[in-house]
């Protein structure tokens, strides 16, 4: 198809945790056969207490939020999603109406309010400083290649925002790229090295309402179109740690995209893009400096090691 990753080397995501022997959650009354999920970890030896158990079943619900997607979820999907009593979900649901971090969309359903929002900003607030330098680094690296930031849409958990670039003195319309190209087709996560970069590591609520999603007009000839061979590139990124994409935006481009990671969530990829001519296959060299600089930026965002010591 002209349109695959390669290379070597990957941060694989995480495998879940297996439950401890002998904690299996009861059935959900009112659902048959159904298990709740256990997300309740022990804590590491010599680590800290994380605080009161009726806390951590409150960050458990508000997680529960972003983890199942859609726009509003009951008390029982969440108490089968947490492994928590339901009665206990509905009064932490009920105060937190209070608290102004819930609100009731309709009978019996409930969403996290703006507010979480502004949490989130506060929390990415300085977290890109020096960006310009990472990108520009990257630039240098690769000979000239345009290098891009691309983050998670902030009001929407199934795009992608171009937020920086290193471009030098070039003039993108010049070189082809319309504000069109820019705002409409790498908005989707369906396209380009850096939307199926970030799509790999996305909860698959969010994936499947991407390959819901039609191929935008406006994408490259390169562009997967068929859905079985999308997913199957997704595999192939979280197994090498990047994407190359061929002409999957824009004709007459190729690509090399690594994900950011921060405390082991997609917060976006970083893109090296040059011309078919100049790169008709990315080299080892670009394929490292893309990973790179995205390590660099996963680093800005961690959580410090010693965060948690007196």
């Amino acid at each position: 198809m002209g349109n695959s990753t390669t290379a070597s080397g990957a941060p694989a995501p995480a495998a879940a945790p297996a439950p401890a022997s002998g904690t299996a959650a009861p059935a959900t009354p009112g659902r048959p056969g159904s298990t709740r999920r256990l997300t309740k970890k022990a804590p590491a030896a010599g680590s800290r207490a994380s605080g009161s158990g009726h806390a951590e079943r409150v960050f458990l619900v508000q997680t529960a939020f972003a983890e199942l997607g859609g726009s509003a979820h009951g008390p029982g999907e969440i108490a089968e999603f947490t492994g928590l009593d339901d009665s206990v979900v509905y009064r932490i649901l009920q105060s937190g109406i209070y608290q102004r971090i819930f609100e009731r969309v309709d009978r019996g359903l409930y969403r996290l309010r703006t507010s979480a929002a502004q949490l989130a900003f506060t929390a990415l607030d300085h977290r890109l400083d020096g960006a310009q330098s990472v990108l520009s680094d990257l630039r240098a690296a690769t000979d000239g290649g345009l290098a891009f930031l691309y983050m998670v849409a902030p009001f929407s958990g199934a795009q992608r925002q171009c937020v920086d670039m290193a471009v030098g003195d070039s003039d993108l319309a010049e070189l082809g790229m319309t504000p069109r190209d820019v705002l409409s087709v790498t908005r989707s996560l369906r396209t380009g090295a850096s939307g199926r970069t970030i799509l790999a590591y996305l909860p698959e609520v969010l994936q499947q309402r991407v390959l819901a999603e039609p191929v935008p007009d406006q994408a490259g000839p390169g562009v997967y179109r068929d859905n079985d061979a999308l997913v199957e590139s997704l595999a192939e990124v979280r197994d090498l740690g990047h994407a190359l994409g061929y002409e999957e935006c824009m004709a007459g481009w190729n690509s090399c995209a690594a994900p950011i990671m921060w405390d082991g969530s997609i917060m976006g990829a970083v893109l090296l893009l040059k011309l078919k001519s100049v790169m008709p296959v990315a080299p080892d060299n670009v394929i490292e400096a893309t990973k790179e600089a995205a390590a660099e930026l996963s680093r800005y965002g961690a959580a410090r090691p010693d965060a948690g010591r007196e």
